[in-house]
């Protein structure tokens, strides 16, 4: 029997699945993953619990369906993307904590840098046009530079050639070789503000600015291939997918033509757009990142993020107490007709693409006295998915206002929200487009397992994969033209207003 094990390494838990050759998901096993918070603003994870995490979730899932490690025909990773891990070459021992993506402790720094010259031009622009990305501590860079600065004599070891860096994929694959393999795919090398997304390598400039030894660096593979065997946990196991969790979603959505699109509601959202073998430029601030690189061949992407999705959700649950249970929303939601007027900015913790206004508030418009907390709740579902829609346009959009020829037609839709059938129709009817629900939700890992069956041979090519993937449901837009545009009229007066 053919089976995929596929291990996806997030930010809360690690899971792993197993996948029949048919593309059916058979078994799941998950183990939790603690953060940890030394001070406001910080965020990060021991290694070793990643790692211990990982494995654990590995063993149960086996043992779950009766397998032994000999029976995995081949193995795809997919992770948190950007969360930063420092260890020594000798011995695989971490020298610090992993620095974990939602980390803002090197805020300062970026904004001292990007203020900066570099060679006679402006450090944020040359890094923004390398990269793809915005100067930001969201990223790797900052991260390391952060770690051979404060970790006793790191300085000094990574110079002399003594440490490795890596991304979650970079770790695991470390472990599973016991060491014998440091390497990143193409689309968690694009996520470090050190690498060059049109020579598709580490750049000598950017690791100027940030002060990085290159001997650091992992080597940059495919994102589908033979990329390396594993000698630990699972002997002789053949690692042969690797990818982001986003870029890994876009691909299990089978977005491979450019103008497809994949949007994940989770506690934020993260919305990719396929964009072929060129990078795209976005003049609002989105980010231009390498989707994946299969056979040599590189697909790149827009990414726009939202910072409050679900998490708005669990606000009028948690702070507002006007729900017991996040799914109760939906029932909330449909009690009444519309909103009553009501706009809620879920600006909670800032506003991202395209706004990208770290000091915006959350705010609440239109408030009369026959507003009641079901209005509330649809206003909240309403201000998802108008966050969406405003991710959609920028993406289509050059400096012009004319339309760049990507065009989306319909987006696919994954992560927990997705299953809210209200939400998922706003969003149609807001957007004017099929809004399409796949059949799995597990759009992440899906990914990493097709990207490593096609790196195996057992599908040879990506329209064999394509016959896999099957919608569940497709909502169709309701609403007509004059109506959209009278709301969204109302929520950019309302973001205007929440920006002050």
């Amino acid at each position: 029997m053919t089976v995929i094990l596929g291990l996806d390494q997030g930010t809360s838990s690690s899971r792993a699945v197993l996948m029949r050759a048919d593309g059916t998901l058979s078994h799941i096993a998950q183990r939790e993953l603690p953060q940890i918070y030394p001070q406001p603003g910080w965020v990060e994870q021991d290694p070793e619990a990643i790692w211990s995490s990982q494995a654990a979730a590995v063993r149960a899932v086996l043992g779950d369906a009766g397998l032994d490690p000999s029976n995995i025909r081949c193995i795809g990773i997919t992770n948190q993307r950007e969360t930063t891990l420092v260890w020594e070459r000798a011995t695989g021992r971490p020298i610090a904590n992993a620095i974990v993506w939602q980390d803002r402790r090197t805020a300062d720094d970026c904004a001292h840098l990007a203020a900066c010259h570099h060679n006679g031009r402006n450090v944020e622009a040359l890094v923004s046009e390398k990269t793809g990305l915005v100067l930001d501590a969201y990223f790797s860079a900052s991260k390391i530079r952060w770690i051979l600065q404060h970790v006793p004599g790191a300085r000094a070891q990574a110079q002399a050639g003594q440490l490795a860096f890596g991304t979650v994929d970079s770790w695991l694959i470390w472990k599973l070789t016991g060491g014998r393999r440091h390497i990143t795919d193409v689309s968690n090398a694009s996520r470090t503000l050190l690498f060059n997304i049109h020579t598709l390598a580490w750049d000598d400039e950017l690791l100027d600015i940030f002060d990085i030894p290159r001997s650091m660096l992992p080597e940059v593979v495919d994102s589908s291939g033979d990329l390396a065997v594993a000698s630990e946990l699972l002997p002789k196991g053949k690692i042969t997918g690797i990818a982001g969790d986003q870029q890994a979603a876009l691909f299990g959505q089978m977005c491979l033509r450019p103008g497809m699109a994949k949007n994940t509601y989770g506690t934020g959202c993260f919305l990719m757009l396929q964009t072929g073998a060129t990078p795209v430029r976005s003049p609002h601030r989105l980010l231009t990142t390498v989707a994946w690189r299969i056979a040599g061949q590189t697909n790149y992407a827009l990414e726009g993020s939202i910072f409050v999705a679900g998490a708005a959700i669990q606000w009028l649950r948690d702070g507002l107490g006007i729900l017991n249970s996040a799914p109760e929303v939906e029932a909330l939601a449909a009690s009444v007709p519309d909103s009553g007027g009501v706009v809620f900015v879920p600006a909670l913790t800032g506003l991202g693409a395209p706004h990208w206004d770290p000091h915006a508030r959350g705010a609440i418009f239109g408030l009369t006295r026959g507003a009641t907390r079901a209005h509330l709740a649809r206003a909240a579902l309403e201000g998802i998915a108008f966050q969406v829609a405003d991710i959609v346009r920028a993406m289509e959009t050059s400096t012009d206002g004319s339309v760049e020829g990507l065009r989306v037609h319909e987006l696919r839709v994954d992560g927990g929200a997705s299953t809210n059938d209200l939400l998922m129709q706003m969003q149609a009817d807001v957007l004017g487009i099929p809004i399409v629900r796949s059949q799995t939700s597990e759009a992440t890992v899906l990914g990493a397992c097709y990207l490593a069956g096609l790196g195996a041979r057992i599908w040879s090519n990506v329209e064999d994969l394509e016959r896999q993937w099957h919608e569940s449901r497709r909502f169709r837009p309701q609403s007509n033209h004059e109506e959209r545009l009278h709301k969204l009229a109302a929520w950019h007066q309302a973001i205007h207003r929440a920006r002050g």
